[in-house]
């Protein structure tokens, strides 16, 4: 399957992701404003942070390293073992830290004491959400694009019933309870999905700890909590940030124009995730990579220039339609976000080099300093620009983070033989 199949499957999966993500953006809009979205935005990063956490990390891992051993049955069985294992204690890990620190995490996130139960449902929600990313890997994996699909597109329409219920009820709450039980549920979808497979296998799921397949996969973990990590915790910091120096309404701005983009660039980055991370790690020779990566930027970059041009274009529409009137007072954000989009997808393509070849230090140390240099650029920024600024940041970080992903991508296809 090629990258133009595959984007097709995942652009109907995303789409429906979308709508149903969108559906509840525009609940929480309606109900609560700028500030609830704000603080919706919050409770996301905290509930991405820990469903990464909670399987330890190894969707990756399992993605490169099945995609060398599916013809190898001893070595796909040890490798899903492992992966089971790290991920079932990693989440059981988890759930009993967030159980104890519920208190502590309510407060530092949302300032709500109220919404402590939502915490304590979410230490047990994030074990089955790891176990689904787990067999979510497996078929990515397996470069079975359409069960991936079916699976996503079957998510979304169950995730956009109980949120209309509960919030209707229970406003904010109800609307936060029912994203957290949709989370949930995705682990049944996925699981009956991957039991009708072909490669499906009830011995894939054993308690087994090698000593070697356990550091590759540690690998690949740290690669990825580095990186889940640093991604919500800085949103996180510079929502505070923006808090701090203007108000959680114009907080409210920066999220939805964020927001928006987020929701658009996921067509380009599971496009990337499904079809490159297995392919670049499958491929060996140097003119076969290179003509990876050059494809991806012949077909994608195209692709998101134009639907950034659109979105700028129809921009208080889309902001009306998705949130309300109260947001058009940020529709000056839109053009420098839509900017800094094309350069991260840019950067991404190359970027996948390092995740595909298991740089590790190399990952590590790029994910930790750019996202530092960003919070430095942001509160940098803002305080000349106000804030637009934190937009400009985001361009100014994914160009230095382009010219490293160059750099590092050149030298590794160099060195190819």
């Amino acid at each position: 399957m090629n990258i133009l199949k595959t984007g097709v499957l995942t652009s109907v999966a995303t789409l429906a992701r979308l709508l149903s993500g969108f559906l509840v953006m525009k609940l929480v809009a309606v109900m609560a404003g700028p500030e609830g979205v704000a603080q919706f935005g919050q409770f996301m990063s905290l509930t991405a942070l820990l469903v990464v956490f909670a399987g330890g990390g190894v969707g990756s891992g399992v993605v490169k390293y099945l995609a060398q051993y599916k013809e190898q049955k001893t070595d796909l069985k040890l490798l899903l073992n492992c992966a089971f294992s790290f991920s079932l204690v990693s989440s059981l890990v988890m759930c009993v830290g967030v159980l104890s620190l519920s208190e502590h995490i309510t407060q530092w996130l949302l300032g709500d004491l109220r919404y402590q139960s939502l915490i304590v449902v979410l230490a047990f929600v994030q074990i089955f959400v790891a176990l689904n990313n787990l067999l979510i890997a497996i078929i990515n994996g397996m470069m079975d694009v359409k069960r991936l699909a079916a699976i996503h597109v079957l998510g979304a329409l169950t995730g956009i019933l109980a949120p209309l219920i509960l919030g209707y009820y229970y406003q904010l709450y109800g609307v936060l309870l029912a994203f957290l039980l949709g989370q949930a549920s995705l682990f049944a979808i996925s699981f009956v999905l991957f039991k009708k497979s072909n490669y499906f296998n009830w011995r894939y799921f054993q308690v087994t700890w090698d000593k070697l397949m356990m550091s590759k996969l540690a690998q690949y973990s740290l690669m990825t909590l580095t990186s889940a990590l640093l991604a919500p915790l800085i949103q996180i910091f510079v929502r505070n940030i923006l808090s701090e120096r203007f108000s959680w309404e114009q907080v409210g701005y920066w999220q939805a124009v964020s927001k928006v983009s987020d929701a658009y660039l996921l067509f380009i980055t599971m496009a990337i995730n499904v079809y490159y991370l297995p392919k670049l790690s499958a491929t060996t020779q140097k003119s076969l990579l290179i003509s990876e990566i050059r494809t991806a930027y012949i077909y994608l970059i195209p692709v998101v220039s134009t639907l950034a041009l659109i979105i700028y274009l129809m921009r208080d529409l889309i902001t009306r339609i998705l949130f309300s009137e109260d947001f058009l007072s940020g529709l000056y954000l839109y053009a420098p976000q839509l900017v800094g989009d094309v350069i991260k997808i840019a950067s991404f393509i190359l970027s996948f080099v390092m995740l595909a070849k298991a740089m590790t230090k190399t990952f590590l140390f790029s994910e930790v300093f750019f996202s530092l240099t960003y919070l430095i650029w942001v509160y940098v920024l803002t305080d000349y620009f106000g804030l637009v600024g934190a937009m400009y940041a985001f361009i100014i970080n994914y160009s230095l983070y382009f010219l490293f992903t160059a750099f590092v991508a050149r030298r590794y296809i160099i060195r190819l033989a």
